[in-house]
């Protein structure tokens, strides 16, 4: 049962897309750093995007040369066919963090996907299990009427809950309405968990840049994704068979190209939009951690103090 013997130290570095979180924890945990944390870790991806093959340029997944330097767990786990879920990231999540505990080396999550995150240190809530009938019905409407419709629908009956996710997340859409419908209650009014799991003991810092440097980052990232070729990894993963109905072509960076859009540019501009609306909701998902710390995002000095004080205590 959870949280019976000794209990996992977890560090949790959360930020959202281009923060600067890989470079950071690569400088202080990977092979090549200079401090005192050199490959003390391995890095436990919370990124509900880099879990899919074959989605690289638009995922901004860490590079061949920060995965050599620093061990990824979750990351090309499912094929961008495969439905992810949150139930399925904190699943994996745990069974590395035991396997990086018992070598030894320290759990380290990174990642900026606030639900995972979240989800990972609290726990679900315990709700319903919907009807197969009224799973299957909104299944085919998120297929037949897109995100948007749904999305716009569940503000009209969980307003509370549909602020906390983006209109991207055909998962979680999905699965309030079919709580809603089953029980005739939106998911926002089950309990949430607002204590940290018995499991671990955490230490949970949020990166933090001001507002319009973050977003100038985004657009920089973005305009860098194009150069690298994200319209030609597009089509590649379209000749693999991979179209809008799949659940890994949904995420932000792809599913724009889907919109009926063919201008290179006004794409372009889509997916900045939708990167900069993403990461302002990450942080509100993020703001009421218990124990959380702020730190700004190039204070790496503060970073691995709090890190290194942390350890010697757990």
């Amino acid at each position: 049962m959870e949280g019976t013997g000794a209990k996992i130290p977890m560090i949790v570095i959360f930020a959202p897309t281009a923060c600067g979180k890989t470079a950071l924890v690569t400088d202080i945990f990977g092979s090549e750093s200079k401090g005192s944390l050199k490959g003390a870790a391995e890095i436990i991806s919370a990124d509900s995007q880099a879990v899919y093959r074959f989605l690289n340029i638009g995922t901004a997944k860490p590079s061949e040369k920060e995965q050599s330097s620093l061990t990824h767990h979750l990351i090309d786990v499912r094929t961008p066919d495969v439905q992810f879920g949150v139930g399925d990231f904190i699943a994996m999540a745990d069974e590395a963090a035991s396997e990086i505990n018992a070598r030894g080396k320290i759990p380290v999550m990174v990642g900026g996907s606030g639900f995972y995150v979240r989800s990972f240190i609290l726990g679900l809530p315990e709700t319903p299990i919907s009807k197969p009938e009224i799973r299957e019905k909104i299944k085919e409407r998120l297929r037949l009427e897109g995100n948007g419709n749904l999305y716009h629908e569940l503000k009209m009956v969980d307003r509370e809950y549909a602020r906390k996710i983006d209109l991207h997340d055909g998962i979680r859409i999905s699965r309030a309405l079919e709580v809603y419908y089953s029980t005739g209650r939106p998911l926002s009014s089950y309990k949430m968990p607002d204590t940290p799991r018995a499991k671990y003991e955490f230490c949970t810092i949020i990166l933090e840049r001001p507002r319009d440097e973050l977003y100038r980052r985004i657009d920089f990232r973005v305009d860098s994704m194009f150069e690298m070729g994200l319209a030609e990894e597009i089509e590649g993963l379209k000749t693999m068979g991979y179209g809008k109905d799949c659940p890994g072509m949904k995420a932000i960076g792809y599913s724009e190209f889907f919109k009926g859009e063919t201008e290179s540019e006004k794409i372009k501009e889509m997916i900045k939009k939708d990167s900069r609306r993403y990461a302002k909701k990450q942080y509100t998902i993020m703001a009421d951690i218990p124990g959380a710390i702020r730190v700004p995002a190039d204070d790496k000095a503060s970073v691995e103090k709090i890190i290194v004080e942390f350890l010697s205590e757990h």
